[in-house]
């Protein structure tokens, strides 16, 4: 049996886009980019801001499912320059006590709305 996830301020309803899915005890969560909770406008003015904003939406997530970010085991970062591999990984890391979960850096060409990162996740209930 499957179930359906959302962030509390969560306006995807009617999309064809569900922000995580719980099976056997999994939470699927998809790519989070930086739009600001609740809105369709983005925080993009630097890679610092828009890799927090993306990490406040997969915790926005992770609590609609009532979990927190040391529920997570992996991790995927899409990342539209590879120059901003350090810095991304500097924020990335605070959300983090102990070791973070799984992940790996995929460089692409482009992503959806013209941001420069998301981050796709796999978390466990327990």
């Amino acid at each position: 049996m499957k179930r359906t996830i959302r962030a509390v301020d969560d306006n995807t309803s009617g999309t064809p886009y569900t922000p995580a899915m719980e099976a056997g005890g999994f939470i699927f969560l998809s790519g989070q980019i930086a739009s600001v909770g609740g809105t369709r406008q983005l925080r993009t003015g630097n890679i610092t801001e828009e890799t927090q904003q993306v990490m406040e939406n997969i915790g926005a997530v992770l609590n609609g499912a009532g979990l927190g970010y040391e529920h997570l085991v992996k991790c995927t970062v899409y990342i539209s320059n590879l120059q901003f591999y350090a810095e991304v990984s500097r924020v990335y890391q605070t959300y983090f006590q102990g070791d973070p979960p799984a992940r790996e850096t995929v460089g692409v060409k482009e992503l959806p709305r013209g941001v420069n990162l998301e981050i796709s996740a796999i978390a466990i209930r327990g």
